[in-house]
Order: C-alpha cells, then structure tokens, then sequence
C-alpha cells in the first residue's frame, strides 16, 4: 500500500473494517470463478486479523470455518461464508438473527438474506445488542470456554443480549475500545501484561496518538480504568479482583469503576450487573413517562383542544394532518404538568432525572432543557450572569442571541475580533493574545473588577475550535474568577469523541479540574511566578504561556449546545450545560432567567427527544461521532483527488482555514501525505485553533456560483440541502444521519454538474469562456475586505474606560424606539459619502446582520466607518436583517442620541 494510502487509511479505521470485508469477499469470488488466487484471499485474512479480535462478530468459530474452507481448497465454499460475513456486517443482521453465528451454511442456495430492518410489525421481541470487552490473565485456549460460561448466564427476561470479547493485554483493551463501537461495558480482570501480542502496523496507528510509544509504568487495572475512561467516558467498568476489594473499594483513583467484585464468585450478579449499567443508561425518564401517559385513558379540560386527537380524526377537513403524523403525536399531547408529567420550568420529577442523566453523560454538574433553540440558551445563560454595567469580552462574530442578550441585561460588550478570511468572505476564531490583550487592558485600566465573562464560540460555523483548556487557562492567570460562555451550537456531539472531547468547554474543564487536584499544579505555577518577578510587562505576559494560581481559581464554565443540531432531537432542541464550583450565587438568577424566556406552554414531544438523544449517544455515541468524521473524510478525498470536480470545486484543507501561526505542530490537512491519527491528535492537543473534520468549506466560486446560487442549485435540482453559505463557499456539514450513500449520491451531483460546465464552455466558445474567466474573478479575486468593528459613539460611552471599547449598547438600542431621534440615510446617495467626510458621525440605530456572513456588521451606538460602508455596498446577498433598501440606513440623530430616554 503506498504510503500516502497507507497514512490517510487509518484516519477510517471504523469503516475500513466493512470495506475489508468486501474485498475479502471480492477477491472470495474471483477464487471461486478462478479469476483470482489463493494467495490473496490468505493475505486480505491475515492483514485483518488482528483488528478482528475485537470484535464478537464475526468471531474465532466463523473465522476459523473460513480458513477451514481455504485451506481444504474449497473456494464456493469459502465464497459463500465470506459473504454471509460480509452482509451480516453491512446490515447488522448478526445482531437480531442467532443463525448469522451459526457456522454452518444455513440457506438454500436460492434463498436470500433479508437485509432490511424487522418490520413494525413483527412479534419477536426486539432485544438491543452491545458487545462487553473482558481483559484478563487467562490463557487464549481458555477464552472460548469462558465465553459459553457467559452466555448461559443469559435469561429472557434480560432487555438486552450481549456477546464477550476477550483481550489478554493492556495496550489490546485499549484498541479494541477505540476500534469497536460496539462495546459499551469493560470487565477487568488483574493481572495482564501491557504490550499487545500484536505489533500490526494499524493497531500502533491507533495506540500511538492515545497513549504514546512508551511503555507505561503502571499496568494495573485501575490505571487502564482511568485511561479508557479518558478515551470513552460512557463506558461503564467492572472490576475483578481477588485481593483486597476493600481497600480498592477505598481507593480515589478507583473513581472510574462503577462495581468492584470479589474474583468470581459471582458470575450471575456480574451479568446481572451488566445488564443494570445498561439500563441505567437506556432509560429516559421523561420519555418513559409520555409513552404510559400516552397510552392511559384521558379526560382533557385543559386549554388544548388537540390533545388526544379527537378534533383532528373526527374532521373532515384535517384528518389528513393526523394520518400524516400518526396517533401517538396527539395521545401524547397535553398541557398538564401532573399525572405522570413535569415541568420544565421547575422540574421535579422525571424531567429533573432526565437533565441529572444529560448531566452525567455530557460531563456536566447540570443541565437545563430548553426547547425554543440555543438562541434561548444564550440569552438565559448572559441573563443569569451579567448585570447592567458588568463588562463581557464577546467575540464580535458571534450569534445575535448573544449581542441581544447583551442589550437585555444591560451588560457591556468589549468586543475582540477573529481572524479574517477575506478571500472567502468570512472569519475564523478570536486569538488568544487578542483576548489576552483585552483582559490587561481592563486590568491597566482598574476595570478589570467589572469583567465578569468572556463569551465565545467554539466550533464556529466553518468548524474553527479553541484550544479551550488553554484559554481558561490564560485567562484564569490574569482574573481566576472569570465565567467563561461557550456558544458549542455547532458541535454537541464532540463530547463522544476522543478526538474532539478536550477541545469542548465541559472536557476542558474535567481536565482542569484534574489539574487542579494535582498538587504538582502548585509548583507549576511559582516556578512560572519566579520566572515572571513581580512585575511582569504586558508583553512579557503576551509572549507567556500563563498558568494560573490553583489556590485562587473560580472554575466556573457554561456551555450551549443545540441538540438538533449535532444529536436526534426535534429542531429547537438545545442545552445549557453547567460546571460552576460558583452556580450556588447564581442559582437563584438562572431560575428567573428560565422564567423569562422558556415557554410555559413547551413541546412535550421536543422535551422527550432531548431524553432520546441523550440516551443515545451514550450508548452509541461514540461509533455514530466517528462515521461522521470518516464520512466528512470520504467526502474531503473524493472531491479533491477526483480530477473532474477538482477542476472546479474543492474542500479547503485546514492550512487554508487556519493561518500557519496558529498551526504551531504543523499539521496541513487531513488529506495531507503523512496525515493520520498521530498528526491530527498532535495538532489537537498543541495547535491555537484546530479544524472539526466534520465541517467541510466547498469552494464554489471557481465553478462560476457564488454560494447563495449554489446551494439553491443542489436543493432545486438535486434534493441535496445546505445551511451556511459565504460569497464562494457553501459548508458541507456531516453528520449521525449521514450515510456512504449520501457521498455518492453528492459526488454523482457534482460530477453532473461539472460536465454541464464542460459542456456549456465548450459550446459556447471563447465568449463563454471569457464570460465565466470574469464570473470565477469577480467572486474569488474581487472580494470586500471584511469590516471590524469601529467603536460605540462618545454618547454611549460615558463610564467606559479610556484605552478599551466597551460601550452602553442598550441605551441606543431603546433610543432608537423613538422615532424622532432616528433618521435614514440612503447607504448609495451622496448624503452618506459627505457624512463620512464632513460628519457628523453616522451612528448605528439598530442591528445590521447580512447573509452570509450572519452576524452583525452593525450594533446600535456603533459609529460607521468607511470600512462598513465599503462592505455593505459591495453585498450581493440578498437577506440583511435590520436593513431596509428602500429607506437606507436606520442611524441615531447626534444630538438626540445623548438624550435619556
């Protein structure tokens, strides 16, 4: 395999394995029809033999009949296994069907599997299956022999089935957990050595960037507890010992083990405790709830005629509305908060259980539901902690909810700018030294007391995340009681991700918080202070990576994140995570927020896919988070190495998104030759800023479409849909929902597309080609510098320090309710290029917001400056919130913007 190949290949290590069964099936049936030999069917075996070991399907017995059947010369034979494997991988039928384990050919040559899922109607019970890892000391011979052991521990009263996998090493334990998603509970069993016996080239792809080359000093079960926890924080793990259970028992470090047991001396309590962990997961407290309300007999005296359905299926006139949506919508339908249901503005039944249980899969010490979006999220959590006057570094870039949130709280914005991507006509992420820049300027100025949150985004729309860890960090060095807001709409789902999970805000509090135990953490930091002296200048500090004093930090950590966005929730679905070791000062202020922005009336059904979602992706969440990266790597290769769509389209690499300042390891692109997992996780773990492989920028403007007739293209044309667009670009996003199928569906498109530009290019002759040389140039060469933003008028400045920006946004914005003190200026006359000579000052009276970029170029009390207007007058889009062409600009009349309203 070249090299190239070779490295990239492990970036797809979840659906590589299905694509080596293929081959192996492949190459199966040329031996059979001899077109092929023996010698490379032996070969496609031994290649993925060791990553087979950690799966229970297909198993030492079908591998073993398999190799039977090649070595006895027997190609239909071995054909005809290969690809019942084979599909019983592709569909998951080994998970429902007992004889897909039988090793003996159990259909007729004329019989065909059935590969589609169990019908609604089917009376086999439907029992969820999920593999259980065994580590241990016992010799391979014995493994078979404890694997019948486990399974006649199997009862049909069990809600789920599971089959065993068993490893006998530290370094095995943890591949087979980062390699097979299907395993969701670990035994440990001491007394196992830590090199695997393995030394394939794909498994030290995979140990490599999660442990290191080195071998580690501590091989004990608690320490792998610890490190696989690290890796899949959802896994439950059982502990066997035979010494002293007690004193492990007693042990902190033993944290990560749900049950300890004495050897085994019980072996059906262990299954049985299984089976718990399981269900402790499985439930959904709300959702359970609603099923048995919907199925109760209801008399409905409340203020909602649909509950029930009986006005929609008795009508004529709307009974199609409940055939298209089914029965159980309206049975479960109500506006009570009793008889089995709860409130979501003071939960304390089952909806306060199923936020304790988001709480505990998402690492957070709360969770709040919210069902009208993380626009709601944003507003309630800068509610809850800002007060009029207070000061908030914000990332001007951020969504509006969080300038309006600004506006409701009276709160004022010191607003820091990301970097600029002015070719694509968008921006990244806010560097870390401008926040830094900003926090000692308050601090110079005596203002650093009123700083009370630094409120950012993280992934941003175009997939830009912080090292988060270190912001807080650098931060908490310069003021230890910073609240740090994460806007994360965009990546909930990170959290089930090795890859991802440090870069959330709740993972990179769990590990400062480790840190934070450490007593080292101490030494660490006056080591730093000596260093520093007393009196270090802003430059020195700029130039430093900080620490801060671990005896005067104040974590306090909050995060958005829109379920429905990442998760299987109903559209508005969001949660506001919290870790604050300060939430019980502002307890009390969070409640009332919810008061004021949730609705009193909200969706049960929305409520209930927030538990449903939570519940699965802390049982499946893991394997669903990376076929989303491997199908976003799918899509990266097959448009840039095709060599039609790469003619005119391609997805930018990370080099191109994010400056080579902030790529301190180097790392280029995931297409890159030598880029695999190793220089992914370095580039995680070191780099600024760092790309979520799942947020893909299609540049569009070499194919002659700027984005906005792009993406209206693929939706009218092709049923293909897009979200985001910019004036070249439109953004692939992947995700749990998304299939090989959607790839090539995309990829068939784009190939249509591109011959149609052949085509068209071709006939039309040199004008055409001229025509669309100055298409591709107006849309990539003649793009508007992006505007920053200029400052707040003098007006609305009144307490704001000398040096720094911040300004009394709502004030203007109120002001601007009164019509006399507001004047339009057409933004193309002569009136507006004589005010920005002469003035006076053109000031903003409300929120501009174009799309794409999305967030606004103007706030109320800005001064406009000839930057903006350049900007605006060059937009071709077509919706700008807050804009009316047909009257101008809205602005604050001078003299009357400094009158109190």
């Amino acid at each position: 395999m070249p090299k190239k190949t070779a490295d990239n290949q492990s970036l797809l290590m979840h659906s590589g394995r299905a694509d080596n069964w293929r081959e192996v099936t492949s190459l199966a049936d040329a031996w059979a029809a001899q077109r092929g030999g023996r010698e490379a069917l032996e070969a496609a075996l031994a290649a993925i033999e060791a990553v087979e070991e950690y799966h229970a399907y297909p198993g030492a017995r079908l591998r073993q009949a398999l190799a039977e059947r090649i070595a006895s010369n027997d190609p239909s034979g071995a054909a005809r296994l290969a690809r019942r494997i084979s599909n019983g991988l592709l569909t998951d039928a080994y998970r429902s069907r007992p004889e897909e384990w039988d090793v003996n050919d159990h259909l007729s040559p004329n019989e065909v599997v059935d590969i589609m899922p169990p019908a609604t109607g089917e009376t086999r019970a439907h029992r969820p299956y999920f593999e259980v890892l065994f580590v241990n000391s016992q010799p391979a011979a014995r493994w078979p022999a404890l694997a019948s052991e486990l399974r006649r521990m199997r009862r049909h009263e069990d809600s789920f089935i599971y089959e065993p996998i068993f490893v006998g090493s530290f370094e095995d334990a943890v591949c087979a957990a980062a390699l097979n998603p299907s395993i969701i509970s670990v035994v440990l069993a001491e007394g196992f050595p830590y090199r695997s016996r393995h030394d394939a080239p794909v498994l030290r792809s995979v140990l490599n960037p999660l442990l290191g080359e080195a071998e580690s000093p501590e091989v004990s079960a608690l320490h792998l507890s610890r490190i696989l926890k690290r890796i899949r924080p959802e896994l439950d793990i059982y502990l066997l010992s035979d010494r002293q259970v007690e004193k492990i028992a007693g042990d902190p470090a033993a944290d990560s083990i749900r049950r300890i047991f004495y050897a085994v001396e019980e072996p059906l309590e262990l299954h049985l405790a299984i089976i718990e962990g399981v269900q402790a997961r499985y439930e959904t407290p709300f959702f359970d709830n609603l099923k048995k309300y919907a199925r109760r007999p209801i008399g409905t005296f409340h203020a909602l005629p649909i509950a029930r359905g009986k006005s929609v299926f008795k009508s004529d006139w709307i009974r199609d509305m409940g055939e298209f949506y089914g029965l159980n919508l309206f049975l479960a339908e109500s506006s009570a908060t009793t008889g089995g249901l709860d409130s979501l503005l003071e939960p304390t039944g089952n909806i306060k259980r199923s936020q304790e249980m988001a709480a505990r899969a998402f690492g957070a010490d709360h969770v709040f539901f919210v069902t009208n979006g993380t626009s709601t999220s944003n507003k309630m959590a800068v509610q809850a902690l800002l007060a009029p006057g207070d000061i908030a570094v914000v990332d001007r870039n951020c969504h509006k909810s969080h300038h309006y949130g600004m506006v409701l709280t009276g709160a004022q914005p010191y607003y820091v700018e990301a970097f600029p991507m002015t070719e694509y006509s968008m921006y990244g992420a806010v560097p870390l030294a401008t926040i830094k820049r900003a926090l000692l300027a308050l601090k110079a100025e005596g203002r650093l007391n009123r700083l009370k949150l630094l409120d950012l985004t993280n992934c941003t729309f175009d997939g830009h995340m912080y090292n988060v860890r270190r912001v807080m960090e650098e931060c908490l060095a310069i003021k230890p009681d910073l609240i740090f807001l994460w806007d994360e709409a965009w990546s909930g789902f990170a959290r089930f991700s090795p890859f991802l999970r440090p870069r959330t805000a709740m993972g990179a509090a769990s590990d400062i918080e480790e840190w934070l135990r450490d007593p080292a953490s101490i030494s660490a930091y006056e080591k730093q202070s000596a260093n520093l002296g007393n009196n270090p200048s802003d430059e020195t500090l700029l130039a430093t990576r900080l620490i801060p004093d671990p005896r005067l930090v104040r974590l306090r950590v909050y995060q958005t994140n829109s379920t429905h966005k990442s998760m299987s929730a109903i559209r508005q679905g969001s949660m506001l995570l919290v870790k604050d070791v300060d939430f019980h000062t502002v307890e009390a202020q969070f409640h009332e927020a919810v008061f004021t922005h949730a609705s009193t009336s909200p969706n049960q059904q929305l409520i209930a896919s927030l538990d449903v979602a939570r519940r699965q992706m802390e049982l499946e969440g893991y394997g669903l988070v990376m076929n989303a990266i491997e199908i976003a790597l799918k899509i990266r290769r097959a448009i840039n190495e095709h060599q039609l769509i790469s003619k005119y389209f391609r997805v930018l690499g990370a080099d191109e998104m994010i400056p080579a300042a902030y790529r301190q390891s180097g790392f280029q692109d995931y297409l890159a030759p030598g880029s695999n997992w190793a220089t992914a996780v370095k580039a995680m773990q070191e780099d600024e800023f760092y790309l979520d492989p799942t947020r893909m920028t299609l540049v569009c403007g070499t194919a002659g479409f700027d984005g906005t007739q792009f993406k209206g293209l693929l939706a009218s044309e092709y049923g293909i849909q897009l979200n985001k667009t910019s004036r070249n670009s439109v953004l692939l996003q992947s995700n749990i929902n998304n299939t090989r199928s959607d790839v090539a569906h995309l990829i068939r498109v784009l190939v249509e597309i591109c011959l149609g530009i052949e085509k068209r290019l071709a006939d039309g002759g040199q004008a055409e080609r001229a025509a669309f040389d100055a298409r591709v140039k107006s849309l990539m060469t003649d793009v508007p510098d992006l505007p920053n933003f200029s400052h707040f008028h003098e007006t609305f400045r009144g307490d704001a320090g000398k040096a720094t920006p911040e300004g009394d946004m709502r004030t203007a914005f109120f002001n601007a309710y009164d019509a006399a003190r507001c004047e339009y200026v057409p933004l193309l006359g002569a009136e507006c290029d004589r005010r920005l000579r002469e003035g006076p000052e053109m000031i903003s009276a409300n929120f501009v917001i174009p799309y794409p970029p999305g967030f606004p170029i103007m706030v109320p009390g800005q001064v406009l400056t000839q930057e903006t207007i350049d900007f605006m007058r060059k937009l071709d889009v077509k919706e700008i919130h807050g804009y009316e062409r047909a009257r101008g600009l809205k602005l604050l009349k001078p003299k009357a913007a400094g009158a109190k309203r």
